[in-house]
Formats: structure tokens, C-alpha cells, sequence
């Protein structure tokens, strides 16, 4: 400083810290608007130690406060490193009027500084005035020392005292209500101490009956480590009954100085360390979204392949497999998912919000990641869950088709094989060659019996054909057999046809030999043949398998059934007839006494055969009554699963939509507080919970359905895939709609908006949500905002429009409305904000070393900082330096980490 160069090095005393030139006392009067009285031999030694504790600063002291300012120089110097500021150059000389001079030019600055100077002139100071000195001292003391403490918006000396009262109120035995008694026992000065350094005094061993030692104590810690110097004597204060209130104040001023960086520092700490734990937590909330997002997506790339795997199984009961491990997936593999893909969109709306509360930038996950992109892949993965299903039922049904054919194939297979067995043996023979008139005429009619035999069979080789070919057009996975057994058959039936005709050919060449033909067993072959036929079919058709799926099918056939009983009378008048041939053939040959010997020549079917047969075809009829009615009992059996299936779906069904809807009404809601409306909320979503037994229930009767094979029902619209897709979407949507509100109370508390406001916005946004759908164009939104008492332009609504609206979607969202509404409303942290902290912790300079954050900073914060911030790049900075600007920029999105 200037005035410097005029006191040099030799000037200084040995540093004393007490000078006693004067031992009287007497009374300083009034200096700044009042009287005030002390003890002057205190306020000697206070002010003297208090001026040396600055004037060191320039390298020099005064001895005696009374003889060392009469010359101006050191009172100008003492001002100058007081304030940091520069006074007028002094003058040189020694005379009185160059003294006067300089004093002046000392109370001129002082009184620049606001301070009005009463009673008090040059002429005093430079003629050794002490009481007048004391005044100045003090004027100077209250000015640049306590005037600036300001604490609440109080004066300068109640602002120190209520920064005293709250420093020591954890303190026992300490009650600060003023300067002067509640200072004498020393702990209040010991307990400031304590508060800021604990590391310097043992507050526990101190004792309230040991002023003195209390009051040393605090003197001799404040001079070695704090760097202020002893102003009071311990003896002095202990024994006068109400110490000096001006002379304590001073001392106590030089404690709040001495501590108001650190308190500067914890501000900026404290500072830091909430943004940092807001962005540690973003961090962990950003991890678990990527990490169930991953699961999530890794499972449904799995899953699908499995679903679109359409190999069909051979047989039905592993097809039958395949549908119960599709069950097993929908119950119990899939629920947990849908729960998993809910509370991910839930977890990132939070981060979201978060990001937006902090001023942070938006979360972008990793690409693939995205909340679109897992919706994305759910609804492919529900489009090939449902193509399956259906691909399943259709194979089943399918296969039930086939192994009912199949079966149907072999059965006629084996009737034709087993009439067909030797006749071509028979055909081949040439037993005519050799046999007698009578016999060639008896192997004739024979044949023509057989003929009409094998045209009865043609119809039945045309079914087994048909059949072969509907297994090969239903893909049976057997029909390599099967075309070789038909075609085994064909063949034989092909050369069946030509032996006949070969037969027939050569009977017809020798037919003119026979004269005698036995007219009765001629007559008895060609009726017995055809009833025989007909006997077969009626077998054939009493054991005919069949497949129906409703009450009418089976009715059908039952209707078909009875028809066949109606024309049983007449086919026994028929039997009846045949059998009269052989009576009639019987009676000439006892009335002309022929003898019989062997059978029938025309045909192998004797009397007994047909009553035989006919007995048979009596006992299959109830059979096939109890089968029918046993079908009957069955589909009725099914129609009762479908009413069962129906009453439960059309009451589940409408009352899914009833719950969406009645959401949909509480989330427009303002009545009563958030709270109110999340508890109202969870009422629903408990409700919903509840209800699952029903659905339970519901997926029970739908599996006997599935497991009676059962494939419509006329009785409801609603099937079983309806109402799993509705409760998804009921239990999705009351999650979601919490959330919502959850983000509202977490927008309000953070905020610092009221639930006045709040419902405000809410009331301002339902009024200009004409669609009812959660949303408002841009023409009402526009509206809104002028009920609500903006002044817009077009230029100033197309900036908060890309503030609501960034993707340009042609909507505005509840929550946008409200992130914008609270922004217009409430304030937050910046990066400029924590620059300033950063800069405080750092001494102002430009960067920030480790030893600092690990000082200032809990340890879990320090080394948060120290992993991420860069490197300081600068000329003459310190090892370790790091850039605390760039990092607070990126802690906001304006840089990257």
C-alpha cells in the first residue's frame, strides 16, 4: 500500500501485545449518535491489540494508541488494509498542519464510507485526545468490522449477537443474551471455538467454576491457531460485575471474520454434495432401467422363436403337449413379464421426471433400449403368441380329423380284405371243364351271384379310395401305408374285375350245354345275396365311427338312426321270404323224395348264415343306441361349459371396461389433494387385485373347454384372449395413472408449488381438454395459457411450444403442462450455481485440487468428483489440479462427463 513506504522496517516493536502507558481511567462520551461509557484502561488494550492484529498485515504496530495516530500515517495505513482500498497519497512533512493533513484525509475516508463523525476532529487526534482516539478506534471497529454483519435483515450488533445465540445454542452451559455478563465465564467463547475447530479445544473437560482458566484458554487458542490477538485480560472481565460491552464486541467481531470462509465453505459443500447425490441416484435409476430393459428384451428374443417354431407333432397327444406348455407359459411365464414391462415404463417416467425436476437433460437409453422399442418388440411377440394359438387349435383339430379317418380307413380296409380273401383263387379255377350240365348251369348262377357281390363292393373300395386321398390331403403322417394299402387294394379289385370277365366268358361258352336249372336255389341265391349285402351294410353302419361338436350333429345322427329302425320290419318280411324258399325247396324235395346233398350250388350263403347274421344286426341296434345317447350326454356336457364359460365372460368383460372407465374419470379429478387421489387410486388398483380370482376362475373353465376340444361358443362375444388382453390393459393402465400422480406429487414437493396450485393447473388443463383424452392441440393450449394471463406472441408461444412439444407431436401432454407451469413458478439449481460453490471450495481459483474435495467434501462425494472430473489444463497449476467448470456443466447436459 502506499502509505507503507513512508513507515519502514524499523519502526517495529519487539510485538508486544499489551501496552499499559496510561494506568487512569475516565469516560469517553458520546462519538455515533449516543453516549457510551467504558473502562479505559480495557479499551486501551482491546483497540491497541485489535489495530496491531490489521497493522501487522503492512508490517508494523503501534505501541501507544494515544502518541501513534497524531501524525495520520499509521491511522491512513490501518484504513487502508482494513478496507483494501487506497486513501490519498499523505504528506511528507512533520510540521502540525502536514499531521492535521492526514488526519483528515482519514475521517474524509471514514465519513465517505457513510459514517457520521460527531465531536470528533483533527485537531483532537493530533493533539493526543484519547478519548477522542477511542472514539475514532471505535467508529472505525463498528464501520469495518461489525456494520457488515448482518444476520435476518437485523443491525449490525443484534446480527452478531443471533450469529453468537445460534453458534452456541447446542452448548450446555452457555446462554449468550448479550456483550458483557454472558461472556465472563469463558465458555461461550470456547464453545465458538469448539463449534468451528473442534479439533482445538476439549469442550467436555471445560468447567463453568473456572472463568479465568476458560477464558485463557480460548485467548491463547484464538492467538496460536486462529491469528487473533489476546484483547482482554481474563482477570479484568472475571472481576468487574458487568465487563465492557464495546471491548468484547470487538473481540467477539474478530471471531465471526476469523469463521465466516469456513461457513462460506459448508455452504458450498452442502451445495455440491445435493447435486451430486441427485445425480448418483439418476446414475443407479439409469443402470436398473438399462439392466431390466436388457432381461426384459433378452426374453422376448428367446420367446419368440419358440412361438414361431410350427413343426406340427405326429400325434395328438403331444400336440396336446404343445398346447398345455402354451398354457403353462401364458400363466405362468408370461404374468411376471407383463408386471416387468409395467414397472419399466413406470421406472423410466420417474427418471424422467427427475431429470426435468434437477435440470438435467432427458435419459436416451442404449439404442434398442428405448421404452418404443420395448413395446415394440411386446406387441410382435403378442402378434406371434396369438398366431400360435390359433396354429395349435387348427393341428389339433386337425389331427382329431385324421386319427378318426385313419381308423375309419382300416376298418373298411379290413372288411373289403377280409371278403375279398381267396375270391380271386376262386375265379382263377376251371372246375367247369369237368362238370356236369347241372353243374355248369349251378357254377353259372354262382358267378352271376358273385358279380352281383362284387358291384354291391364297388362303393365300399370308392370309400376306402376317398378316404386314402382326404389323409393325403390332410397330410397324415402315416400316408405311405395308407397309399399302399389302398393301392394294394385297387390293384386287386382291378383283377378281380378282369378274372370275372374271364369267368363270365368262358361260363357263357358252355351255358347252352346245361338244360336243368334249379329254378329255387337260383331264386334263393340272387335274394339271399343282396339281403346279405344289405345286412353287411347295416353292420357297417351300426359300428360306424363318428365325430360331431354340437347337440344338432349328434341329433343328426340320431334322427338317421332312427330312420334306419323304421325299415327294419320290412327287411325281416324279406328274410322271411328268403328263408320261404328254402322251406319251399325242402318241402318238393320230401314231396318228390329227392335227396339234398350239400349246399346251395349258387351261392355259399346258406339258411343258417342269414338267420345268423340277422341276429347280429339285431344285437348291434341298442349298441348303437346307447352310443348315440352316450355323444348326446357329452355335448350337452360341453354346451354346459359354454354357458359356463359365457356367464362368467360377459360379467368379467364389461366389467373391465367399467374399471378403465371410472380411472379414466379419477385421473381428471381435482377434487382434494394429490394424496387423496393416490389413496383413491390404490382403492382401485387393490379392487382390481381382488378380482383376480375371477380371471383365475375364467382361465380354469377356458382350459376345460380346450381340453373337451371344444371350438366356439354362440353364447358370448368375449373370448379367452378378450379378457386376458383387458385385464393386461386394466392393470397397465391403473399403474400407469399412479405413476402419473406419484410424478405430480414429486413435481409439487420438488417444486415447492402449493396443492392449491397444482389443482389450479389441473382445473386450467381438464377445462381446455375438449377431446377428454389426456391431451390439448396447440389452439387450446394456446387459450389456456391466455385464461391464465399471459401475453403471447407468436414468436413468444412458438418458443414455449418447443418447451412443451419438442417432438414436435401436435399435442401437449398433462405432465408437459404442469413441468412448464412449475418452471414459471419455482426455482432450481443451475450449473452456475455450482460453478460459484465449486469456486468458493476452491479459493477462487480455476480449478480444485483432490486434497480439497477430500477436505470438504464426505468422502463418497469427494471420489465421485475425483473419478469424473477432467484434468485442469493451465500454465503454474498445482499437481492434481481438476476442472471443476466443465464438470458442472455436464452435471446439467450442457457437456458431456
Amino acid at each position: 500500500m502506499l502509505i507503507a513506504h513512508y513507515l519502514t522496517f524499523k519502526d517495529r516493536p519487539p510485538h508486544p501485545t499489551h501496552t499499559h502507558t496510561h494506568t487512569h481511567t475516565h469516560t469517553l462520551m458520546l462519538v455515533t449518535g449516543g453516549r457510551w461509557e467504558m473502562n479505559l484502561l480495557n479499551g486501551v488494550e482491546t483497540f491497541t491489540a485489535w489495530c496491531n492484529s490489521h497493522l501487522r498485515k503492512a508490517g508494523t504496530q503501534i505501541e501507544n494508541i494515544e502518541e501513534d495516530f497524531r501524525n495520520g500515517l499509521k491511522l491512513m495505513l490501518l484504513l487502508e488494509v482494513i478496507s483494501g482500498e487506497r486513501l490519498p497519497k499523505p504528506d511528507k512533512g512533520k510540521m502540525r498542519f502536514h499531521k492535521i493533513a492526514n488526519v483528515n484525509k482519514a475521517l474524509d475516508y471514514i465519513s465517505s464510507k457513510g459514517v457520521k463523525l460527531v465531536s470528533i476532529g483533527a485537531e483532537e487526534i493530533v493533539d493526543g485526545n484519547l478519548k477522542m482516539t477511542l472514539g475514532m478506534i471505535w467508529t472505525i471497529i463498528l464501520r469495518f468490522a461489525i456494520q457488515d454483519i448482518s444476520v435476518e435483515e437485523t443491525s449490525a450488533k443484534e446480527g452478531l449477537l443471533l450469529w453468537c445465540q445460534r453458534k452456541t445454542a447446542p452448548y450446555r452451559n452457555v446462554n449468550v443474551q448479550n456483550f458483557h455478563i454472558s461472556w465472563k465465564d469463558g465458555l461461550a467463547l470456547c464453545a465458538l471455538i469448539h463449534r468451528h475447530r473442534p479439533d482445538l479445544i476439549d469442550y467436555s473437560k471445560l468447567r463453568k467454576d473456572d472463568p479465568i482458566g476458560n477464558l485463557n484458554t480460548a485467548f491463547e487458542v484464538a492467538e496460536k491457531y486462529l491469528d487473533i490477538p489476546k484483547m482482554l485480560d481474563a482477570e479484568d472481565i472475571v472481576n468487574t460485575p458487568k465487563p465492557d460491552e464495546k471491548a468484547i464486541m470487538t473481540y467477539v467481531s474478530c471471531f465471526y471474520h476469523a469463521f465466516a470462509g469456513a461457513e462460506q465453505a459448508e455452504t458450498a459443500a452442502n451445495r455440491i454434495c445435493k447435486v451430486l447425490a441427485v445425480n448418483q441416484e439418476n446414475e443407479r435409476l439409469m443402470e436398473e432401467y438399462e439392466k431390466l430393459a436388457s432381461e426384459l428384451l433378452e426374453w422376448i428374443r428367446r420367446t419368440i422363436p419358440w412361438l414361431e417354431n410350427r413343426v406340427a407333432e405326429q400325434t395328438m397327444r403331444a400336440m396336446q403337449q404343445k398346447l398345455e406348455d402354451f398354457r403353462d407359459y401364458r400363466r405362468v411365464h408370461k404374468p411376471p413379464r407383463v408386471q416387468e414391462k409395467c414397472q419399466l415404463e413406470i421406472n423410466f417416467n420417474t427418471l424422467q421426471t427427475k431429470l426435468r425436476l434437477s435440470n438435467r437433460p432427458a435419459f436416451m437409453p442404449s439404442e434398442g433400449k428405448m421404452v418404443s422399442d420395448i413395446a415394440n418388440a411386446w406387441k410382435g411377440l403378442e402378434q406371434v403368441e396369438k398366431g400360435y394359438e390359433e396354429w395349435l387349435l387348427t393341428e389339433i383339430r386337425r389331427l382329431e380329423r385324421l386319427d378318426h379317418l385313419a381308423e375309419k380307413f382300416k376298418q373298411k380296409c379290413s372288411l373289403h380284405e377280409s371278403w375279398t380273401a381267396g375270391k380271386e383263387q376262386l375265379l382263377s379255377q376251371k372246375d367247369y371243364e369237368t362238370a356236369s350240365l347241372m353243374e355248369i348251369r349251378a357254377l353259372m348262377r354262382k358267378h352271376e351271384a358273385f358279380e352281383s357281390d362284387l358291384a354291391a363292393h364297388q362303393d365300399r373300395v370308392e370309400q376306402i379310395a376317398a378316404i386314402a386321398q382326404e389323409l393325403n390331403e390332410l397330410d397324415y403322417h402315416d400316408a405311405a401305408s395308407v397309399n399302399t394299402r389302398c393301392q394294394g387294394i385297387c390293384d386287386q379289385w382291378d383283377n378281380l374285375g378282369t378274372l370275372t370277365q374271364k369267368r363270365r366268358d368262358a361260363l357263357e361258352r358252355v351255358e347252352k350245354l346245361w338244360e336243368t336249372i334249379d329254378q329255387l336255389y337260383l331264386e334263393f341265391a340272387k335274394r339271399a345275396a343282396p339281403f346279405n349285402n344289405w345286412m353287411d351294410g347295416a353292420m357297417e353302419d351300426l359300428q360306424d365311427m363318428f365325430i360331431v361338436h354340437s347337440i344338432e350333429e349328434i341329433q343328426s345322427l340320431i334322427t338317421a338312426h332312427d330312420q334306419y329302425k323304421a325299415t327294419l320290419p320290412e327287411a325281416d318280411k324279406e328274410r322271411i321270404a328268403i328263408m320261404g324258399i328254402q322251406n319251399e325247396i325242402t318241402k318238393i324235395a320230401q314231396t318228390y323224395g329227392i335227396k339234398l346233398v350239400g349246399v346251395n350250388p349258387y351261392t355259399v350263403l346258406s339258411p343258417q348264415d342269414i338267420t345268423n347274421k340277422w341276429e347280429a344286426v339285431k344285437q348291434l341296434v341298442p349298441l348303437r343306441d346307447q352310443m348315440l345317447q352316450e355323444e348326446v350326454a357329452r355335448q350337452q356336457a360341453n354346451e354346459r361349459l359354454r354357458r359356463s364359460f359365457a356367464a362368467q365372460a360377459n360379467i368379467i368383460g364389461p366389467w373391465i371396461q367399467t374399471k378403465m372407465e371410472e380411472i379414466g374419470h379419477v385421473s381428471v379429478d381435482i377434487t382434494g389433494s394429490l394424496e387423496e387421489q393416490m389413496n383413491n387410486l390404490k382403492q382401485y388398483e387393490q379392487n382390481i387385485i381382488n378380482y383376480k380370482s375371477n380371471i383365475d376362475k375364467q382361465e380354469g373353465d377356458h382350459q376345460l373347454i380346450q381340453e373337451a376340444l371344444i371350438f366356439d361358443n354362440k353364447h358370448t362375444n368375449y373370448t379367452m384372449e378378450h379378457v386376458r388382453v383387458g385385464w393386461e390393459q386394466l392393470l397397465t393402465t391403473i399403474a400407469r395413472t399412479i405413476n402419473e400422480v406419484e410424478n405430480q406429487i414429486l413435481t409439487r414437493d420438488a417444486k415447492g408449488i402449493s396443492q392449491e396450485q397444482l389443482n389450479e393447473f389441473r382445473a386450467s388443463f381438464n377445462h381446455f381438454d375438449r377431446k377428454r383424452n389426456g391431451m390439448m392441440d396447440p389452439d387450446d393450449f394456446r387459450a389456456c395459457l391466455i385464461s391464465m394471463g399471459y401475453d403471447l406472441g407468436e414468436v413468444e408461444f412458438a418458443r414455449i411450444m418447443t418447451l412443451v412439444d419438442p417432438n414436435n407431436t401436435g399435442v401437449v401432454t398433462f405432465q408437459a403442462f404442469i413441468d412448464f407451469m412449475t418452471r414459471e413458478t419455482a426455482e432450481t439449481d443451475t450449473a452456475e450455481q455450482v460453478m460459484a460453490s465449486f469456486k468458493i471450495l476452491a479459493s477462487d481459483k480455476p480449478y480444485i485440487t483432490v486434497e480439497e474435495l477430500r477436505r470438504e467434501l464426505p468422502p463418497e462425494q469427494a471420489e465421485y468428483c475425483i473419478s469424473r472430473m477432467t484434468k485442469y489444463i493451465g500454465p503454474e497449476v498445482a499437481l492434481g489440479a481438476l476442472d471443476y467448470i466443465s464438470f458442472s456443466s455436464a452435471l446439467y447436459g450442457e457437456s458431456d462427463l
